[in-house]
């Protein structure tokens, strides 16, 4: 249980929600100061979800996200400067500043994205499961979609697949109520999204996103299911992002006294109330010591960014395609000199199948139900 979580895993859980709520206002403070273009969707409010899902796992399991896709690899490691001169669209970024603050990547930590396509990750983290099983690599997914991309046809199509196949992928539906502008209650027949795994046998389970802990166990006892080659599992965490939809939406659909009244159950206290009463011994002054630091580490983060080159002109026409023979480009290798353990891909001889797709006794089985059967 989340009540037997020791002292230094409860404080790595408020490090890292922190550093994602800083991070995420200082994004908010430099968009407004015309360092980042385009669209940039804050997580402000949802640190929980990301953080508590990436404790859960491990280290190696595959893990993409949606557009709001800032906080998920901060949690797992990846480096700030980076990640914040992604933003800034300069050469020093993750994806060399072509990907911008929709597009995170980071291989080395196993995130493979952000996706500006609403629900267009959902198929992928499907793939990227079937490989796992495939492989038999003992591997979990973990995929990130808000609660609009519930209604999209890749959605239903994926989650029919994945469960048809056992694939080992957890869906998280980050629910925050908005899609972009609109309360899910005005364009959904079942607002509890959590029952769309219901038909197709998937299962499925509503969690407090508000909780780290609650996000933590849930996804954790996901985790074990999945290995355990049960299939896919659906969790809706309820939510709430106290900014906009983006940078440039008002947000002018809700009350401000809803948002007043949603930060009273912000996640970031809420743990620090926690541990406080559960750790023995332990005293303000270890988050006063974990918010200096984390101040700090943002602070460089956006100096390394705005200090970071734009990329060259010829580098317009790189990475489009992966030429034979050309090497991985490796981004902390690249930027920072840090030499990394770079994730081995699979060749041929690794694609030996070691699972029946499609057990014959199954079908059978079910031919007869549907009284098919000869």
């Amino acid at each position: 249980m989340a009540s037997s979580l020791t002292k230094d895993q409860l404080l790595t859980m408020y490090r890292k929600m922190y550093l994602i709520r800083r991070f995420e206002e200082r994004a908010g403070q430099q968009y407004g100061l015309g360092k980042i273009a385009g669209f940039c969707h804050l997580y402000i409010g949802q640190e929980a979800v990301a953080v508590g899902a990436i404790e859960a796992i491990r280290p190696d399991d595959y893990m993409l996200s949606a557009y709001r896709d800032h906080g998920q690899p901060l949690a797992r490691g990846s480096d700030a400067g980076m990640v914040m001169a992604e933003l800034f669209g300069r050469g020093n970024g993750y994806s060399k500043g072509k990907g911008g603050s929709m597009h995170i990547f980071d291989i080395e930590h196993h995130f493979y994205g952000g996706y500006g396509i609403v629900g267009g990750q959902i198929p992928l983290a499907a793939g990227m499961a079937f490989k796992s099983k495939y492989c038999n690599e003992d591997r979990v997914t973990v995929c990130y979609f808000g609660d609009a991309a519930a209604n999209q046809g890749s959605f239903h199509e994926t989650f029919n697949m994945a469960a048809k196949w056992k694939l080992p992928v957890i869906y998280i539906c980050e629910n925050n109520r908005y899609g972009m502008g609109t309360a899910l209650a005005r364009v959904t027949a079942q607002t509890e999204i959590y029952r769309r795994a219901e038909p197709y046998g998937m299962r499925g389970e509503p969690v407090d996103g508000m909780d780290v802990l609650t996000m933590y166990e849930a996804v954790k006892d996901a985790a074990e299911y999945c290995r355990a080659g049960k299939g896919p599992v659906l969790l809706e965490a309820n939510t709430y992002r106290f900014r906009g939809h983006s940078m440039a939406d008002p947000a002018t659909y809700r009350t401000k006294q809803e948002v007043e009244d949603e930060r009273r159950n912000d996640p970031i206290p809420r743990l620090k109330a926690h541990a406080l009463k559960v750790i023995p011994g332990l005293a303000e002054s270890a988050f006063d010591a974990i918010e200096e630091e984390v101040k700090k580490v943002v602070d460089d983060a956006v100096k390394f960014a705005d200090g970071s080159a734009e990329p060259s002109l010829d580098e317009l026409w790189r990475d489009t395609i992966v030429e034979e023979g050309e090497e991985d480009v490796r981004p902390r290798e690249r930027v920072l000199g840090v030499k990394v353990n770079w994730p081995r891909y699979p060749g041929p001889k690794d694609f030996q199948v070691t699972w029946d797709l499609e057990p014959r006794e199954e079908a059978v089985k079910a031919e007869k139900k549907a009284g098919l059967a000869r």
